[in-house]
């Protein structure tokens, strides 16, 4: 039966919601009460409705089929092997290996998946012309889907150097980008942007910066782009920062005509992660999991809970594998096309974030681009600034993360339970740049309490 459903009701203008709001607010005043403004500079209202002005920007969000992932970082060669079979018959879809060095046989590796149809993503810690390609030699014959996440840019950007040198690494990525013929063989560390503080403005625009570095390199680009994400715990602007790098990605796509494709590969971030109070890790990778899923990433790995401070363990892994499998197969968030579309607040924020992007890339573009800001400092200088405001917010407990600088379990006692180290660590060595640090908002709360537990022994 066709049947239009409230159809008896009449529609309500945005006008009328305004002034029943006022009259609730007693005289209260309706811009300083409920109007709030972002690190993004948005001010945003207490609602949104459909008679208002909204640009439907079509981010392109239809497959939500995402790919749950598990990331293994190959130290001991059979261990890892074990380790990506166990993966997959508990619900992996597709993994990424971390490659430590060239004595790592990669191709060992890859021939003892059992599932030889999945997705791969190999991350290189180091640039090794001849390894790189002996390994895509081989995959001519494998049905696996390899993604090489090379970023020469971004590991300088983290690191402070270069492999070799710019001119070198340049010179070794497009070689790679043109001789590389059965792998994918390009990503960008967004994630770094993130993790270190930057707003979602600044992420957007950085990564937008980074990718055109490389299309300005590599000429006719048309192959695809991994990009790796960080996904923070504001809910809302998560999925629509999702939105909105697609959104921009078409934009840059038009104007170099190219066939490039974008591929999302999205983690939770650890900028509010803690190792107090540690369980509610789980609560913080839940939402920003759902975030990535609903904002239409390809592929999503969670963080287990005691990531930043247990060594790898099989039941963390278990447990955030575990997260995503009930997101995907008991809350069914890959049935739904475009999930996000028709919201009207997520379509606000993805219209205003993605212009507010673009206007930051453009002044990146103009002063000669991502890496001469890298160079100069411009980049870092921007991140630090926001970096800087947000550790006002959460040591004045404006922001807030619960169970550390909100009702802490002042029983809860962490010295010995410290595998990895969990702070930022100092610099060594000459660096070419000022790296990007990622940094912890409860590090110096943290490393204060756990002086507190020493000294009251």
């Amino acid at each position: 039966m066709d049947q239009k459903l409230f159809n008896d009701f009449e529609p309500v203008a945005s006008k009328q919601w305004k002034n029943l709001i006022q009259y609730d607010l007693k005289g209260a005043d309706y811009n300083e009460t409920l109007l709030w403004e972002t690190a993004e500079s948005l001010k945003i209202k207490p609602f949104y409705h459909n008679d208002e002005d909204y640009t439907l920007l079509n981010p392109n969000t239809k497959n939500t089929t995402f790919k749950i992932t598990q990331d293994i970082f190959v130290h001991d060669l059979q261990k890892s092997i074990y380790r990506a079979n166990n993966a997959i018959q508990r619900g992996a879809e597709s993994l990424k290996f971390i490659i430590p060095n060239d004595t790592v046989d990669t191709i060992a590796l890859l021939t003892a998946i059992e599932n030889q149809t999945i997705s791969i993503y190999i991350a290189f810690e180091f640039l090794n012309e001849s390894y790189i390609q002996t390994i895509d030699n081989w995959a001519v014959n494998t049905k696996l889907n390899i993604y090489f996440l090379i970023d020469v840019i971004g590991y300088t950007a983290e690191e402070g150097n270069w492999y070799t040198n710019q001119k070198q690494d340049i010179a070794t990525f497009k070689n790679l980008y043109n001789t590389v013929k059965n792998c994918q063989v390009t990503s960008i560390n967004a994630s770094l942007y993130q993790n270190a503080g930057a707003t979602i403005t600044q992420q957007l625009a950085f990564t937008l910066a980074h990718i055109n570095e490389y299309f300005n390199t590599i000429e006719n680009f048309n192959k695809t782009i991994v990009v790796e994400v960080a996904v923070g715990t504001n809910y809302f602007f998560e999925i629509a920062k999702l939105r909105a790098l697609r959104v921009l990605f078409s934009s840059l796509q038009e104007v170099y005509k190219t066939k490039a494709n974008l591929h999302i590969l999205a983690s939770p971030t650890k900028r509010n992660k803690t190792i107090y109070d540690y369980n509610t890790n789980m609560l913080r990778t839940t939402t920003e999991c759902m975030s990535a899923i609903i904002g239409g990433a390809d592929a999503v790995i969670n963080l287990p809970y005691d990531a930043i401070f247990h060594k790898n363990n099989e039941f963390g892994d278990r447990i955030s594998r575990n997260q995503l499998l009930v997101l995907k197969n008991e809350s069914y968030l890959d049935k739904v096309n475009n999930p996000a579309d028709g919201a009207y607040y997520i379509e606000y924020l993805t219209e205003n974030l993605a212009e507010n992007a673009l206007e930051l890339f453009k002044k990146i573009e103009s002063h000669n681009g991502l890496i001469e800001g890298l160079t100069n400092g411009a980049i870092q200088k921007l991140i630090n600034e926001a970096a800087t405001k947000e550790q006002e917010l959460f040591d004045t407990g404006k922001e807030v993360l619960l169970g550390t600088n909100k009702y802490p379990n002042k029983a809860d006692k962490m010295k010995d339970d410290l595998e990895l180290f969990p702070f930022v660590k100092k610099q060594q060595g000459k660096k070419a740049i000022n790296p990007i640090i990622e940094k912890r908002l409860a590090e110096k709360m943290e490393q204060d309490r756990l002086e507190q537990e020493k000294t009251a022994e």
